[in-house]
């Protein structure tokens, strides 16, 4: 058996092994003692190897424990019937399971894809390509830059990585070896991509052993906003942006709007489908609820994973697309009236009335189709449950036919089933019965009928069982053979499920239709910030004008800490996104001039993984703001330069703001905050720079933030203000005062550098 088990080991060496025996999966060796440690189990030794095992029918939830620390498992099943032969039973490996490939487990999130990524880089390229294995999404890309390839990874947020570069440490939780030297897909125009996306195919399919029928294309990722990972997270776009959009009733909706979020579309025309729907479904109610995940479900029984409440799930959630189709019926915007085409059910009454209304999880668990379905199923089940009916009919039969008034039929275990006759009635015993047991005043007797009847009842239960695997592998693969449609259906579902999440946002919250075009023009009025309106309610939120062109490119914002200089610049880029996505946003009024890339430079915080300060980041991200941006971009800067002393802060931030007004091609719609009232001259210097500033009303008692956006530049900073707002001793606030009174008295104020000078410091 340990020779068994080394042979399985040896397939699969950098996996945790769970080996099959009996009823518990064992563990031997290291793989015993890493698994003890992890799971706080107890580790015992038999003839001096370290043993560690769970029981079979938990062993999922000790399994995702496991891989929710980053480790790989195998599993090793036994793969023969133990009645079936002698001697050891054969096992071997049938599944590994690792953070990217869980297929069934309590770690994947319902409304979050699960991908399992592959990063490469092929000479000056560099490819990217993701898999989702419970639905069988598979994407591909392909950058020049590595930093874009990273900025897809954010995107994706992948479980697990398989790369052959050096990738940031926040990818590197359960990175795995990228084999480099395997051959790729032929796909001439994007060979970086099809190199990861080769890579990835094999080594799902060679060493992770998963069934990947399901897989069935490959799309290489159109062009969208591109949001780099610092915008992701600055703007919280795939965690506080989706969660306030998220009014999805099915996994699968919620699931495209997660990646809607996070890939705003580029064409006006795609945009205006989408706002077309969300329009006609505002205040509308759609029979979504009663809607399971319909594309996990039919991956499951594409690639033979699925149980019977798995098919039964699908069955009742396919036999709402009916209802599903009428509900749609009214609507006439494109893409709704292309889905509706789209929702198919073929094949949910033949589900519906072959399954019990409670099927087991797993085969062999209990009964899986309903009394009537197959005539040879229901003898077997009659026949194991009814046996003491059919015998009390066979009793009497007998006593008629015979004459025998006290022939008894019974049945103990040792003996099995018997005809019992006493010695009194003996020369009536007929000629067919065979002398089975003697008694002291009685005979027991068999039959050919009854020898039948106790070999069809003691084998009917597991003949039962056998009969109804066979009949649910062929109900299973019925499935199967449409699953192309019931794909396409739950395609139709997703997207449908979306545009009226986005409907129920924006009726709740009042947003208005903006209208999305080609032009150079941000133009908002009364905008509003979707998620913090949402936390203090409308009724508290100020809302905010904003006006962008080739005239106004650059807003330069002043104003003190806590005045709302970083809410209302958030608030700008949300309401791109939003209105990029196809939703409608937050606002009286806006008109959108497609945005090619959103960045942002927001808040300070050091990369001690990577040894960087506070200011490096802050530089380093601004460097990829300037090297990057196009006069189709939306740049968001807050408080650049404030990480070095007085001058070169005002410095490097005035060569910011000059260099993004003047460069060609870079000359970016921009809303730069700052502290640094000393740039309000850019207004005067520089054309397209336009000073705005949030509105403070100065009182005996301090100052009071309106929260209003006004045209003109502050001259102050009010940071000795918001300091004694914050709680400062009395005492540190009086000295402050007083040291800001003589600097302001030794009329010192810095000069902006020449332009040699901001070059030499970018």
């Amino acid at each position: 058996m340990m020779a068994q088990w080394e042979s399985c080991k040896q397939q699969a060496p950098d996996a945790l092994l769970f080996f099959r025996l009996g009823d518990f999966y064992e563990a031997f060796h290291e793989d015993a003692r890493i698994i003890a440690k992890e799971l706080s189990l107890t580790l015992t030794a038999r003839q001096g190897v370290a043993m560690c095992g769970v029981p079979f029918h938990t062993a999922d939830n000790y399994i995702d424990k496991l891989v929710a620390k980053g480790k790989k498992v195998a599993i090793a099943e036994q793969t023969e019937d133990p009645k079936a032969g002698k001697g050891l039973v054969k096992r071997e490996i049938v599944r590994l399971v690792s953070p990217g490939t869980l297929v069934q487990s309590s770690l994947l999130a319902d409304k979050r894809n699960n991908y399992i990524a592959a990063a490469c880089r092929l000479g000056a390229l560099h490819g990217c390509a993701v898999l989702d294995v419970t639905t069988g999404e598979f994407r591909a890309s392909e950058f020049e830059s590595v930093e874009h390839l990273f900025d897809a990874l954010s995107r994706y947020k992948p479980a697990e990585v398989l790369s052959n570069i050096k990738l940031p440490p926040e990818f590197l939780v359960h990175e795995r070896p990228f084999l480099a030297e395997q051959t790729y897909l032929p796909v001439r125009e994007k060979p970086a991509a099809a190199l990861a996306a080769g890579t990835l195919l094999h080594y799902l399919k060679t060493e992770m052993r998963l069934s990947l029928t399901h897989v069935t294309k490959l799309q290489f990722d159109e062009t969208h906003m591109a949001l780099d990972r610092s915008t992701l997270k600055n703007l919280e776009v795939t965690d506080s942006l989706l969660k306030f959009l998220d009014q999805t009733a099915t996994p699968m909706g919620g699931r495209l709007l997660g990646q809607w979020v996070s890939a705003p579309l580029l064409a006006v025309e795609a945009i205006a489908e989408r706002q077309e729907a969300v329009g006609e479904l505002l205040g509308k109610r759609l029979p979504l609820d009663e809607v399971k995940d319909i594309e996990r479900l039919i991956m499951k029984v594409t690639a033979r994973y699925a149980g019977p409440r798995d098919v039964w799930a699908l069955g009742k959630s396919l036999g709402q697309m009916g209802v599903l189709k009428h509900a749609l019926e009214p609507f006439r915007s494109e893409i709704l009236v292309r889905e509706r085409e789209n929702v198919i059910d073929p094949i949910s009454e033949r589900l519906c009335s072959a399954l019990s209304d409670t099927p087991p999880l797993r085969l062999g668990e209990g009964a899986i189709f309903r009394d009537g379905y197959h005539e040879e199923l229901d003898r077997l089940r009659t026949l194991a449950q009814n046996s003491i009916s059919w015998m009390a009919q066979y009793q009497s039969k007998l006593r008629e036919e015979t004459g025998i008034k006290t022939l008894k039929v019974g049945y103990t275990q040792a003996f099995g089933y018997y005809i019992e006759v006493s010695r009194a009635q003996g020369d009536k015993i007929p000629g067919s019965f065979q002398r089975r047991q003697t008694l002291v005043n009685a005979e027991r007797f068999v039959t050919p009928e009854l020898k039948e009847f106790e070999h069809q009842v003691l084998t009917a239960e597991e003949r039962s069982k056998a009969l109804e695997a066979q009949l649910f592998e062929e109900l299973r693969s019925m499935v199967a053979a449409v699953a192309a449609t019931i794909e396409r259906t739950a395609r139709a579902v997703a997207v449908v499920d979306a545009l009226h999440a986005l409907s129920v946002v924006a009726h709740e919250h009042r947003f208005v239709r903006p209208v999305v075009d080609t032009s150079d023009v941000l133009d908002i009025e009364a905008g509003r910030h979707p998620i913090v309106e949402a936390s203090i309610g409308r009724a508290s939120f100020i809302p905010n004008d904003t006006g962008l062109s080739p005239t106004e490119q650059l807003m330069l914002i002043t104003g003190p800490n806590m005045a709302g200089k970083s809410t209302y610049i958030r608030q700008v880029a949300l309401i791109v996104i939003l209105a990029q996505i196809g939703s409608f946003v937050p606002a009286t009024r806006a008109r959108i001039g497609v945005v090619d890339k959103i960045f942002s430079r927001i808040g300070a915080s050091d990369d001690l993984a990577r040894g960087q300060s506070t200011f490096m980041v802050e530089m380093t991200e601004t460097a990829n703001i300037l090297n990057n941006a196009t006069s189709r971009s939306l740049v968001l800067l807050d408080e650049i330069g404030r990480g070095t002393s007085t001058y070169d802060g005002i410095s490097i931030a005035w060569a910011v703001a000059e260099y993004l007004l003047t460069s060609p091609g870079k000359q970016a719609k921009t809303l730069f905050a700052t502290h640094y009232w000393e740039l309000t001259k850019l207004e005067t210097t520089l054309r397209g720079a336009v000073n705005y500033q949030v509105a403070v009303q100065e009182t005996a008692d301090g100052i009071v933030f309106l929260r209003k956006i006004v045209c003109g530049g502050t001259d102050r900073s009010y940071g000795i203000h918001v300091a004694k707002l914050a709680g400062l001793p009395p005492r540190v606030v009086q000295i402050a005062e007083d040291m800001l009174r003589k600097l302001e008295a030794k009329g010192v104020k810095p000069k902006p550098k020449t332009n040699d000078q901001q070059l030499m410091l970018l």
